[in-house]
């Protein structure tokens, strides 16, 4: 049987798996940002295109190290959804 609290309690666990897939990329990002921001800040530098290039690269490696355990998570996740769909309508 559905209840709101078993819809509020797959929204938080959906909600944390994005968390848990997007954090370390998002976290990345920032603080390369903020390295180079230091960096321009402390030579004057003010070219605004300098940060994208290292974020993306950033961004790319750190998708690239942590892809199979925000597959296993994803996995995982999805098995267990789809394990819970049949017995909904009981």
């Amino acid at each position: 049987m559905v209840t709101d609290l078993f819809v509020v309690d797959i929204g938080r666990k959906a909600m944390l798996l994005m968390l848990y897939m997007c954090g370390p990329m998002l976290l990345a990002a920032l603080f390369v940002g903020l390295f180079i921001a230091l960096f321009q800040a402390a030579t004057h530098i003010n070219e605004m295109t300098m940060t994208f290039i290292p974020k993306i690269l950033t961004v790319v490696l750190v998708l690239m190290f942590f892809l199979p355990t925000m597959l296993a998570l994803f996995k995982d996740f999805f098995i267990n959804l789809m394990a819970i769909i049949p017995t909904l309508y009981h």
